[in-house]
């Protein structure tokens, strides 16, 4: 993948090195189970969508743990809104590692912080052809082997015993 300097993303609920929002946890943390709003620009010459992906690499599931995975996001496109609904029509979202369709947010073990990568991707394809009801992994597929460049930020969450 080429490097990608000007890429960047943001957030003003999550910012990059913060800890997630309260909002963004699920609800058994007292957090609303909301997506961040999240900002983006400078993607590269020749991008035609975008995908959307947060991962815990951290999860004590030796493959980490997808909270979100969205695709098909028009290259006009610039920010997500906070709470991205599960039935938004703007764009397509696979079914979580909680096995629910759009974005959950962390509840990680007691235990030591986890990690959350949100990170947008630019692609050259305006749709990956990839359906909302597929595995998440077949999306990932598509993004990850296509991607132009990708764009993350790092907030960090973590249950105390």
């Amino acid at each position: 993948m080429p490097a990608q300097d000007s890429f960047a993303i943001s957030s003003n609920a999550t910012p990059d090195g913060s800890e997630v929002a309260p909002q963004q946890l699920v609800a058994s943390l007292g957090g609303e189970n909301l997506s961040p709003d999240l900002s983006w620009s400078g993607a590269p010459e020749g991008t035609r969508s975008f995908a959307v992906t947060c991962y815990d690499p951290d999860a004590p599931t030796g493959s980490g743990f997808w909270h979100w995975v969205a695709w098909d996001i028009p290259a006009t496109t610039t920010s997500l809104p906070l709470g991205v609904a599960r039935d938004d029509a703007t764009l397509l979202q696979a079914a979580n590692d909680f096995g629910n369709a759009g974005y959950d947010g962390p509840e990680p073990p007691p235990g030591a912080p986890h990690r959350y990568q949100f990170s947008v991707h630019a692609l050259p394809v305006e749709s990956l052809g990839v359906a909302a009801d597929s595995p998440h992994i077949a999306a990932r597929f598509a993004i990850f082997t296509q991607q132009l460049a990708s764009a993350t930020l790092t907030a960090r969450y973590q249950v105390v015993d």
